[in-house]
């Protein structure tokens, strides 16, 4: 690369900066898209579902036309409360996931984003990989462009920071310091070997159909996160994710994390003579609304996981960021057609993101993980009595069935009628 001029530049080739890069390049606008990997997707580590519509709304039935390098479809989703050694599990599992626009698809990340990216490229858009920004380049106040480590510099009417949740450009921008170790979740994921008639025989599932399931309570060591298992055509997904300044306290690496929860006898029987794939750990956007940057500046934008666009509470991120993105590129454009690219037009943006279902969303369950992670023993009591309780529903010990309900009342006595409802309170708004 050497000096260049575009209409945009959008740093990071994930969900968010491809959807931005898109949309951009469909409007006649000439845009370059900057990736710090050799590749994208390289520097991913999510799970990952992908949710289905919200990509359906820029590539229409992406699904339908055989080349994008899905997984399987998601017919059943179940959760797990765990203790050492009792589970209980719920889920939902139906074809009308099916119908229509599918509800969502498990994908390999790497081979995605190589995907979407092609498309970028096909409306026109210039991608660079293997570039580190270094600088934003400003004249007059203004974000003009940016400067690699190669020293090569480029101009815009606007940049995108779409870089992940150490968002370099957003800190250049002054828009944040480094996130705090209660904002970000570390994660670490392995995709392991399996054939896939062993994945529909233990999963049961029909051929070609695919599973999620995520586990809570012991599978975290007492720690705020979860672990995820999903099914993949010959392979599947295990990752687990905790706030990182759990495992600082913890002293524990999520690699050696990992390991114990493959131990978990809810896991272990399903994940049995698997051959471990590869093996990725990242950070992970855990602040949501409360630790958003501002979003525009003039001449610049923020999306994705640089924005704290995630929704913990529901387990999403990916279907965040492309719709940001979507958004942060229809804004440009119209920035492109009005000769303006101030943070007056471009405030456009946060409009869009309030009528989406990110900000609602977000503002909703903005109190979630504080309100857990703020009463003692919550971690610990629920998964246990959850267990206990299904103990007691369905032994048959020779006593009768009202000695078995005092015994519930037992359970329930130990954390107090009152401290369970301000308990389960907060949790009413990830319910639905």
């Amino acid at each position: 690369m050497s000096e260049s001029s575009y209409d945009a530049i959008v740093v990071g080739a994930g969900p968010a900066g491809v959807s931005a890069a898109l949309i951009m390049a469909r409007q006649g606008l000439k845009v370059a898209l900057l990736e710090r990997g050799e590749y994208p997707g390289a520097k991913n580590v999510q799970g990952a579902v992908l949710y289905s519509r919200m990509l359906h709304e820029i590539i229409p039935n992406f699904w339908k036309e055989g080349g994008a390098p899905l997984e399987r479809p998601v017919v059943e989703q179940k959760t797990c409360i765990a203790t050492e050694n009792s589970w209980v599990t719920f889920g939902y599992k139906s074809r009308k996931f099916l119908e229509g626009v599918p509800n969502a698809y498990t994908i390999i990340r790497a081979r995605f984003d190589q995907w979407y990216a092609a498309q970028a490229e096909a409306a026109g858009v210039e991608l660079f990989c293997g570039v580190t920004v270094r600088e934003l380049i400003r004249k007059e106040g203004r974000i003009i462009g940016v400067k690699t480590a190669d020293g090569d510099t480029l101009e815009a009417s606007v940049v995108v920071a779409c870089d992940g949740v150490n968002s370099f450009l957003a800190q250049k921008a002054g828009f944040i310091d480094e996130w705090k170790p209660t904002e970000v979740a570390l994660g670490a994921k392995e995709v392991l070997a399996l054939d896939s008639s062993v994945i529909e025989e233990r999963f049961g599932l029909e051929p070609g159909e695919g599973s999620t399931l995520e586990i809570f309570g012991s599978v975290t060591l007492g720690m705020l996160g979860y672990a995820f298992l999903y099914t993949n055509k010959e392979s599947v997904s295990l990752g687990v994710g905790c706030r990182l300044s759990d495992y600082q306290a913890k002293g524990i690496r999520p690699s050696d994390h990992l390991e114990l929860v493959k131990k978990h006898p809810a896991i272990s029987r399903l994940i049995a003579g698997a051959k471990t794939l590869e093996y990725s750990s990242h950070l992970i956007p855990e602040g949501g609304l409360k630790s958003m940057p501002p979003l525009f500046a003039d001449g610049f934008l923020v999306a994705g996981d640089a924005a704290q666009m995630s929704n913990a509470a529901f387990r999403e991120g990916s279907n965040l960021a492309m719709t940001a993105g979507k958004l942060a590129g229809e804004t440009v454009a119209q920035a492109k057609v009005q000769g303006d690219f101030s943070a007056k037009t471009l405030s456009l943006y946060a409009e869009k993101l309030k009528s989406s279902y990110i900000l609602p969303d977000m503002e909703e369950t903005k109190d979630l993980e504080h309100s857990i992670s703020s009463n003692p023993g919550f971690l610990e009591f629920y998964p246990q009595l959850a267990c206990d309780l299904a103990h007691l529903r369905f032994s048959v010990d020779g006593r009768p069935k009202r000695e078995h309900l005092k015994d519930a009342f037992r359970l329930l006595r130990r954390r107090g009628f009152i401290q369970i409802a301000k308990d389960l309170w907060p949790l009413r708004k990830a319910a639905l």
